[in-house]
């Protein structure tokens, strides 16, 4: 399903939206986070996939590589960590930041307890953080969460909660628990009261579009290299925190945003439809785990409603597809572990490019320059085999194998 957002606006950002989320607060996310061992230092791969351009009639596709930011295998890595230090500080101020994850204050958060549900990769980038800080952590699961997402979170010490309902009753019973044990929610969605935490998770993905921005030399205040960006949907976090970098940084220039969620889990479509945050009309159970969320955050949404200009949905096996492309490369382009969530971007692509009309609307021509993230690796690596058809390892082999022989094509005779 399409929908074009008739409140998306072209006008300088906001200032009231600059005083919850900006420039400034992401760099200096990026800059605490550097220190942190779960995190790699160097910016992702920015690769260009000229041969998928050409199938998808588009002049320029570039593919934002998440997978390998961090050993946790996807961009979480950004948020749920800096969010624990960011919250550490509101209770000891005259900590060193860029120490928390070193552990040199684990003595002083040994009796700490953080909580969160989650769907996979935002529960284990917030064990990983934790483990490393010295406080405990417990990890609310819902029943669509795999053993096999569960053994990587428990893998850093977590505790696991397992519920039998879906990711919004998880997210109810984490919250639950903190108030019965006096534990400390660390969520990446928003409700009533619960704010400060979501947008410091929101914050940190700002290091993605920060890395993009040095990686074309874009100017600010002006157009940059893409003309359309597409983003995942889920609570609205991830495309948050993107979009409202790009709109800072670009102002009125700033490409068309397109959101992409799974059709059985369509909250934002269905916020933008009504106008207000809304809950998904579907079964919320996806192959899609980190996109599976029944309810936007509000929070997320007060970004995402003047600036997404498009709101679509794809199908579960537009996305496994999608991997199976990036997973074999071609001639021209190099292949790429991308898990479930991971390649929305590009099946969204494909499908509104495989008709004139859809394209029409978007604004998507041979001339567009596209953005796609992909925000995950091969985070479940059965399940990422079991869809592929083969396994992440054998897809890097071949990426290793692509690099170096494009390396010597390359080199100076």
């Amino acid at each position: 399903m399409l929908f074009l957002n008739p409140r998306a606006t072209r006008a300088d950002y906001p200032a009231e939206l600059s005083a919850i989320m900006n420039i400034a607060q992401a760099h200096q996310s990026r800059a605490w986070l550097s220190s942190w061992r779960g995190i790699h230092r160097p910016a992702t791969p920015l690769y260009d996939l000229p041969d998928a351009a050409a199938r998808c009639q588009v002049g320029r596709l570039c593919l934002k590589d998440e997978s390998v930011r961090s050993p946790l295998g996807s961009f979480k890595a950004l948020g749920a960590p800096i969010a624990l230090v960011r919250q550490i500080l509101r209770l000891h101020p005259d900590f060193e930041p860029a120490a928390i994850l070193t552990g040199r204050y684990a003595e002083a958060l040994r009796g700490y307890t953080v909580i969160s549900a989650t769907d996979g990769n935002h529960g284990r980038g917030l064990a990983a953080a934790a483990q490393d800080a010295g406080c405990r952590c417990v990890i609310v699961l819902h029943a669509h969460v795999s053993p096999e997402r569960e053994q990587a979170i428990a893998a850093y010490g977590a505790d696991i909660v397992r519920i039998a309902g879906n990711y919004d009753e998880s997210v109810q019973e984490a919250a639950r628990l903190a108030a019965a044990h006096g534990w400390q929610v660390i969520a990446d969605t928003s409700y009533d009261g619960y704010e400060d935490i979501p947008r410091d998770v929101m914050q940190g993905y700002g290091a993605i579009a920060e890395e993009i921005v040095e990686q074309t030399s874009a100017q600010r205040g002006r157009a940059g290299t893409f003309t359309h960006v597409f983003l995942q949907g889920g609570v609205g976090g991830m495309a948050a925190g993107l979009a409202s970098y790009f709109w800072e940084y670009h102002g009125p220039q700033r490409p068309c945003f397109i959101s992409v969620e799974p059709a059985q889990a369509d909250c934002l479509l269905q916020s933008a439809i009504q106008g207000r945050p809304a809950k998904a009309t579907g079964t919320v159970d996806s192959v899609m785990a980190g996109l599976a969320c029944g309810e936007t955050s509000p929070l997320a949404w007060r970004f995402l409603q003047p600036c997404v200009d498009v709101f679509m949905t794809i199908e579960d096996e537009q996305a496994i597809e999608a991997m199976r492309t990036l997973a074999q490369g071609s001639e021209r382009d190099t292949p790429i572990v991308a898990g479930e969530s991971g390649v929305a971007g590009l099946a969204a692509l494909e499908w509104l490019r495989s008709d004139p009309q859809r394209s029409e609307q978007v604004g998507l021509t041979a001339e567009s320059r596209v953005l796609i993230i992909s925000t995950e690796g091969a985070t479940a690596p059965r399940e990422y085999t079991r869809l592929v058809g083969q396994s992440a390892e054998q897809v890097l082999q071949r990426q290793q194998a692509w690099q170096t022989a494009h390396a010597l094509q390359t080199q100076p005779a």
